[in-house]
């Protein structure tokens, strides 16, 4: 789909675009080629010196050119060409203010490994991690947890940035993540029901205790938070993908889910919701 996207280029929004595909245009190529727009010659100039650029910047496998020009709505068309070089990630924290809260946990799935880190362990080492990365996905990360990271690590997370709120956003689906993983009939198996919140008082009870297992249950939950967001990104890819049927694109295959290598510990969380029966009201999506 990218090779057949112009809304990344000056002046070309999603109208103008269907008008490029109207007119017989279908790839980037074909304006390198001359093939007749509906455009001023000056316009057609300034697309053939785009399309040319993009076709650079795609053989240099530089997707933070084309994410710094296209819309958080439109960023899955970047999908496809560059999944190979990819961090699904998502954090816990203390609470909701990157100025006055801490990161706790983060995972990191690169559709090969499953990468946590612990604060007052090793979470210093995902500066150096997050940094192998051309591209990341997550989930209201462009709000939470990438501006997290920032304030914490005091970094700047220069990756190409698809984040599956806005993805999801513009096909009409909207919610949390647990949510949209619900509409997909997506299974969290032991860790159901836990939410942003509770990871709180998982961190709590181990800070407070060292409980161990209280610390697994919350990995458990990290990791989820991160390793579902692969499979909820080639769904949304797919959706996306079915209102261009001009295009006929291949549909992508959903990938295996990778064994988590942390257990929920119902006990735990039963013993937390006995002490916290209210629940309460922090929300990170």
């Amino acid at each position: 789909m990218l090779e057949r996207t112009f809304c990344h280029l000056k002046g070309i929004g999603n109208t103008t675009e269907a008008k490029i595909w109207e007119s017989g245009v279908s790839h980037w190529n074909d304006i390198l080629e001359g093939t007749d727009i509906p455009f001023s010659p000056a316009k057609v100039n300034e697309l053939e010196i785009g399309c040319g650029e993009s076709l650079k910047r795609l053989k240099e496998y530089d997707p933070i050119w084309f994410a710094d020009r296209l819309p958080a709505s439109d960023q899955w068309r970047l999908y496809p060409h560059f999944r190979k070089n990819i961090a699904y990630i998502d954090i816990e924290t203390t609470g909701t203010d990157a100025h006055c809260c801490d990161i706790t946990t983060i995972a990191l799935w690169n559709g090969r490994e499953v990468k946590t880190y612990v604060q007052g362990r090793n979470l210093h080492e995902f500066e150096e991690e997050i940094a192998k990365y051309q591209m990341i996905v997550s989930f209201n990360g462009k709000c939470f947890d990438v501006p997290f990271i920032e304030k914490y690590f005091g970094i700047k997370v220069k990756a190409a940035h698809i984040d599956l709120r806005f993805v999801f956003r513009s096909l009409g689906i909207t919610g949390g993540l647990k949510g949209i993983e619900h509409y997909f009939g997506m299974d969290r198996g032991d860790a159901e029901g836990l939410d942003g919140y509770f990871a709180v008082l998982l961190w709590n009870e181990y800070e407070m205790s060292g409980n161990e297992k209280a610390l697994e249950t919350l990995l458990a939950y990290n990791v989820l938070d991160s390793v579902n967001l692969e499979n909820l990104m080639i769904r949304g890819y797919n959706l996306h993908i079915e209102r261009f049927p001009q295009h006929d694109l291949e549909p992508l295959s959903k990938v295996p889910e990778p064994l988590n290598p942390f257990k929920a510990h119902i006990d735990v969380v039963e013993s937390i919701r006995r002490r916290y029966p209210s629940g309460g009201a922090f929300r990170k999506f």
